[in-house]
């Protein structure tokens, strides 16, 4: 090494200028300066050693012109020691070429820029107060930046971009005023044991086509998101994939594990804890996000994310939340106590999940909306007040060898999505399986048990595929197969339903094979008015109603059927017509089942059928119900009926017709349990009025008024229509009115739009019939049941008229008056409030100036119409929202004037 030179600021053989002694300085020579202020611009174009002789901090470089205080251009060397300080936004340091070491230096007043093709170690250094940028790493330039701090900078603490590939290692950033750390252009970098905090921009941002890697880092107090992948990053498979050197994993999208966090952390964040978006490409290995004010992961746009040994926990949004045409592989981990949902995914996303937990989520655990494709394998779900798995719209939901757990409502939800579910077990659901939709799910192998209610429910005219399921231990039916259903259920088996085993409604044609139902507090197979289905092969004993049960204009067929060890093996209504087949009887107290629909030979099928299952010791257990095998309504007061219906918005003159009803209801108690003769009483009703207007409300609560009165003993509601009450062949009419007039009995029997059963011209309709059969049956019940009939105010003062049966019972009408608009505006504040939106006093206006300008003709749905103008004040609302890069809390709370509907709402 050359000799060494000194600086001084005075002094005998020094140099007074850090520039003057590396002008003289030859390669390898010690240059060391005293303590002092040195105010100049250094220009290093050599490989010589630039030290503080007396340590860190004593000698500050202060530069005197626009250019960089500290210029490296040499293609080594070390400087040590030093504190290098700007001025008029230069930067402190710029290192265009070589391999330098810095050391022990503090940098602050501008930034320290590598650029070109420069290789330099930053080590032990600290940069604060630097301006716009604290580290700015750009052309091919390959920087080693090792256990350094950079603070209190204006906007991006460390920036990289261009070709830059540094690699960073024990760094902190904290106190950006944007990003902590962003990585943009086609720079790369591998960012090691880091921390980012407190920026008021996401911590990490990554965009363009940039591809870095972070592992160990901890990123936190960010006023945004944690990190933000987007654009393109991550994208460019022909540079190679990103890799720590270390994984050994498969990479995901094509052999490119993308822009990659392994064993990070994210906590504390005002958004998001990571958000992928854009055709970005990025892998999230044992990594976790914590305390985040949004969603713990969000991946939207077209990226491709690939979700390892992750945990999510108390996140303010969802755990994990997906959309657009996003790709989403979730391997391990878990997410954890969500106040939104546990996962969710929307638009077109396709997500897998596999062995995963989501568990103690605020709503739906795993909800797939729209057109995305969700697909859970061997997953943990457990403890949400909601939903376990919900798949509505046209999503497409497959569930396989996957275990929900105390779900407040369904175990799994299909409303208008489809499903496939394979060897999975429910437990401690409101209801197991429910299923509304046009496409036709699958349930293979699953085991559904101890919920509180119905164990599979199959909606309205849904068609459904149910194989080698069991059923057990639920608090209402087993399976239930609702109106018009057609569903294929093979090989199940129902135990210890305390409701029915299998129900099956009107218009529904069910295929039964293979079925065992044991145990059943009521029925074991309850074939509702009008039903239908084909029950073959199937194993019924140890009910406690009848096992069979056929309604008016029933027609199942039973063929090769057992029904053993119970009470009593059949009960058919009137107008019931079931078929019996080479069925057999065995151990049954009472036997009605037709001798022709009997044989003694073993059935065809029992080779391979599951044994019976032996009734209990001591016989079946004892119904939980009484009289036509409904629960019994908990006594309420009339106080407590009165002030619900007092609560209704609107409805002034209903309220007080209802008022002065109710006191000569009392008045008529009074005078009957003295002796003394009851004033004449309307017990029948008119209900005129509207569509929307709350007539079916008001109906429910008037039943039960009566109830409390103690003038009905149940005061329970049926609803009916023409459908209901008109047959479509002669002789059919009255079984069937009698039949809906029979369960109203205790109760009120509500007639909607009962001016239909006089369509007028039709000579031989049958609605006629039905009147007649009302009134006479009215005649014959008049002191337990209520009749109210229900329409617009003009047709139904026709219909009144048509029948002088009718006229005489019904006398007195109540009128239900169109919504004022401020009505309207309210019902529309009490969804908001009931679903947590917020009506600033700008919205409700608009809602006032809204529903005043709609058409009020026939066609208006009054309450309905309200309902539906906050529905789609949700869904306008949810696409605004949805735009948004960084929406707070307020955003996804707020329905503003602009989210009303443009149309108008019927």
């Amino acid at each position: 090494m050359s000799a060494g030179l000194r600086v001084a600021p005075r002094g005998w053989g020094t140099f007074r200028s850090i520039a003057a002694a590396v002008r003289e300085a030859e390669a390898g020579a010690l240059v060391s300066v005293q303590p002092g202020t040195y105010t100049e611009n250094v220009v290093i174009d050599r490989d010589i050693t630039l030290v503080a002789e007396k340590g860190r901090g004593t000698v500050t470089v202060v530069g005197a012109g626009h250019g960089a205080a500290l210029t490296v251009l040499s293609a080594g060397g070390t400087v040590q020691g030093l504190v290098i300080e700007a001025r008029d936004k230069a930067a402190a340091v710029s290192v265009t070429s070589g391999a330098v070491v810095i050391a022990d230096c503090e940098m602050t007043g501008g930034r320290t820029q590598v650029t070109g093709s420069a290789s330099p170690t930053i080590r032990d250094c600290r940069l604060h107060h630097t301006g716009e940028l604290g580290l700015h790493l750009s052309g091919d330039s390959r920087a080693v930046v090792e256990n350094t701090g950079i603070s209190d900078v204006e906007a991006v603490g460390i920036l990289a971009e261009h070709g830059a590939d540094p690699k960073l290692e024990r760094v902190s950033v904290t106190r950006s005023g944007s990003h902590g750390i962003r990585v943009t252009g086609s720079a790369r970098g591998t960012f090691s044991n880091c921390v980012v905090s407190h920026s008021a921009a996401a911590a990490v941002a990554v965009d363009g086509a940039a591809c870095p890697v972070l592992r160990g880092c901890r990123i936190e107090e960010s006023m945004a998101s944690g990190v933000v992948v987007t654009g393109d990053a991550g994208a460019d498979t022909g540079r190679g994939s990103a890799t720590d050197g270390t994984s050994g994993e498969e990479p995901s999208a094509g052999g490119n594990l993308g822009v990659a966090l392994r064993d990070c952390e994210v906590r504390k964040t005002a958004s998001e804890g990571i958000c992928v978006n854009g055709q970005a490409v990025a892998s999230l290995i044992n990594c976790h996000v914590s305390d985040v004010r949004g969603a713990g992961v969000m991946v939207a746009g077209a990226g491709t994310v690939r979700i390892e040994e992750c945990d999510t926990t108390d996140s303010s949004g969802s755990g994990l939340a997906v959309g657009g045409s996003c790709h989403v592989d979730v391997r391990g981990g878990g997410f954890i106590r969500s106040a939104a949902n546990g996962v969710f995914a929307a638009e077109t996303a396709r997500l897998s999940l596999t062995d995963c937990a989501v568990t103690n989520s605020a709503y739906t655990a795993v909800h797939a909306c729209d057109n995305s494709t969700v697909t859970v394998t061997g997953c943990e779900v457990r403890g949400t007040p909601e939903h376990g798995l919900r798949a509505m719209d046209r999503s497409l939901l497959t569930v396989v060898r996957t275990t929900i757990d105390d779900a407040g409502l369904c175990g799994i939800e299909v409303d208008g999505g489809d499903l496939a579910a394979r060897a999975c077990k429910i437990t401690k659901a409101a209801t197991g399986i429910s299923l509304t939709t046009e496409h036709r799910p699958l349930i293979e192998g699953c085991e559904v048990t101890s919920c509180d209610g119905v164990g599979i429910d199959i909606g309205t005219g849904t068609a459904v595929v149910v194989v080698d399921t069991t059923i057990s231990e639920t608090g209402a039916a087993g399976i239930f197969v609702r109106e018009r259903a057609s569903a294929w259920i093979t090989d199940c088996s129902v135990t210890d339903a305390r409701g029915t085993g299998l129900v099956v409604r009107a218009g529904a044609a069910p295929r039964v094979r293979g079925v065992t139902i044991a145990r059943s507090a009521k029925n074991g197979v309850y074939v509702g008015d009008d039903g239908a289905g084909r029950f073959e092969g199937c194993d019924i004993s140890g009910t406690g109603f009848p096992a069979l049960y056929a309604g008016t204009g029933a027609e199942p067929l039973f063929r090769d059927c057992v029904v053993h060890d119970t009470d009593e093996d059949l009960k058919l209504a009137d107008g019931a017509a079931p078929v019996f087949e080479r069925c057999r009887v065995s151990e049954v107290k009472v036997s009605t089942l037709p001798e022709e629909g009997l044989t003694s030979d073993p059935a065809p099928w029992a080779a391979g059928t599951p044994a019976m299952i032996p009734s209990p010791a001591g016989g079946p257990s004892a119904p939980t119900a009484h009289g036509n095998g409904t629960q019994q309504r908990p006594v309420e007061t009339l106080a407590d009926v009165l002030a619900e219906l007092d609560g209704l918005i609107g409805l002034d003159s209903v309220k007080q017709d209802v008022a002065t009803m109710v006191k000569v209801m009392q008045m008529v108690r009074q005078r009957t349990e003295v002796g003394l003769a009851a004033p004449p009483l309307s017990r029948h009703l008119v209900f005129a009025g509207n569509s929307g207007t709350g007539k079916t409300t008001v109906a429910r609560l008037y039943g039960r008024i009566l109830a409390a009165v103690g003038l009905l003993a149940r005061g329970h509601l049926v609803e009916a229509d023409r459908g209901s009450l008109v047959g479509e062949y002669v002789g059919h009419t009255a079984p069937k009115t009698t039949a809906v007039f029979k369960r109203a009995l205790g109760g009120v029997l509500f007639i909607d739009e009962a001016y239909a059963l006089n369509p007028g011209s039709q000579g031989n309709d049958y609605g006629r019939e039905a009147i007649a059969t009302l009134v006479k049956l009215m005649e014959d019940h008049r002191d337990n049941v209520v009749v109210i009939v229900a329409g617009y105010p003009d047709e139904m003062e026709r219909f009144i008229d048509i029948n002088p049966g009718l006229a005489s019972r019904f006398t007195r009408t109540l009128m239900f008056d169109d919504y004022a608009t401020d009505e309207l505006s309210r019902i529309v504040e009490f969804h908001a409030d009931r679903h947590e939106y917020q009506l600033p006093e700008q919205t409700v206006g608009a809602l006032l100036e809204y529903f005043e300008s709609l058409v009020r003709d026939d066609r208006f749905g009054n309450g309905r119409t309200a309902r539906q103008v906050f529905q789609r004040m949700t869904e306008r609302h949810a696409q605004r929202v949805v735009e948004m890069t960084d929406p707070a809390t307020d955003d996804l709370v707020t329905l503003l004037p602009e989210d009303l509907p443009s149309i108008a709402v019927r």
